[in-house]
């Protein structure tokens, strides 16, 4: 699109920029652009005085880079991914970075933009819509306080666009929680390194995009030959064409088990004697409902799921991915399916980095033990 929206929350003043051809040439898109324009942006930071060391992550100057690459938005397989990028993370003190499947990534793209950066930090609740390459900033306190589902779900309806694109944070960002995550389509993440509470620090609720535009390709004879070429390879292939599509990322629970690498009790041991309870078999025999695959993608491993019945009880969810699982499960010796679906689903709803819940969960456990 050849079009990034930068955005002031301090000021509330929105306005389009672009990158040079040699730039994109050398970082292409993605994590890329967005490494180069934090490089770019730090060094002002240093030239202004502001020492990076010591550097708050949930001040104004910090800023959030939601990135597309060139491909996102075409009939290139999978490419329906976007990533996100931070100056610095509340969780670990480094860069932040977080990559999401889902929707939105396209969906930005058929509203006019590659990309958005945020910076600044709002005086109120705000969330920000950008419709077929029209970007507004508007006052958030009605969904302050809401789930990341019951977010998406408001936003939809407010703008009666029920297929558009929501990025938002759930409580847990908006309390800037150090493990709370962007969710996207409800149930997809930009999950690590704790950038959603970066946003929820910077009082952004939700990003809403939709449009009708899309990605010239210059040689497209050429470029459908190269989508039809690398669709056949991705069939081809005993992971991307029959293990993935089958079981999901939840696949790899059995595999990896059975090579001593499965974290189990806090990685005391790499083996879980009870890990068929929750691997991918376990899940496609007992609590799929279908298939669900992210735009674009030829592979499909996401996953609609339920529980029938039990404690953990719940009529539609989507997940768990493998590494939920054998964060919720296998590193805190939960060996139940329904358990793990539901504590993944309250990471959803809440807006919440499962992986490190589980993990943090896990080593309070060993520590407890000794």
């Amino acid at each position: 699109m050849n079009k990034w929206l930068k955005v002031n929350l301090s000021s509330m003043e929105l306005s389009d920029f672009t990158f040079s051809e040699e730039v994109l040439r050398k970082f292409i898109g993605g994590k890329g652009i967005a490494v180069h324009f934090l490089w770019k942006y730090a060094k002002k930071l240093e030239e202004k005085g502001i020492n990076l060391k010591n550097f708050d992550s949930l001040s104004p100057d910090n800023v959030l880079v939601f990135a597309t690459g060139p491909v996102t938005a075409t009939k290139s397989p999978n490419s329906g991914r976007h990533h996100v990028m931070a100056l610095k993370s509340p969780l670990t003190g480094s860069i932040g970075s977080g990559n999401t499947g889902g929707r939105w990534g396209a969906k930005l793209k058929f509203a006019g933009y590659d990309g958005i950066v945020i910076a600044g930090t709002a005086k109120g609740p705000v969330y920000l819509t950008v419709f077929d390459g029209k970007a507004e900033l508007h006052e958030a306190s009605e969904i302050w306080g809401m789930n990341s589902i019951d977010t998406t779900k408001w936003l939809r309806d407010q703008f009666g666009k029920p297929r558009a694109g929501v990025s938002c944070i759930g409580p847990a960002g908006e309390n800037v929680v150090p493990l709370a995550v962007i969710m996207n389509e409800e149930h997809r993440a930009a999950g690590r390194t704790g950038l959603g509470a970066v946003m929820g620090s910077k009082n952004l609720k939700a990003i809403v995009v939709e449009g009708d535009q899309k990605p010239n390709i210059a040689n497209p004879e050429e470029f459908n030959a190269k989508v039809r070429e690398h669709v056949e390879k991705l069939k081809e292939n005993g992971v991307t064409g029959e293990g993935l599509p089958t079981y999901g990322t939840a696949v790899l629970v059995n595999i990896i088990n059975q090579k001593g690498m499965f974290p189990t009790n806090n990685w005391q041991t790499g083996v879980d004697e009870e890990a068929e309870k929750i691997s991918g078999e376990t899940l496609t025999d007992d609590y799929l409902i279908s298939k669900h695959p992210c735009w674009g993608c030829v592979v499909a491993c996401g996953r609609k799921s339920k529980v029938d019945s039990g404690p953990y009880k719940i009529s539609y969810t989507e997940g768990p991915e493998y590494e939920a699982i054998w964060a919720l499960g296998g590193s805190t010796a939960i060996n139940d399916m329904g358990a793990v679906i539901r504590a993944n689903h309250y990471c959803d709803i809440y807006g919440m980095d499962p992986i490190t819940v589980g993990s943090t969960i896990a080593a309070a456990m060993e520590l407890k033990e000794k």
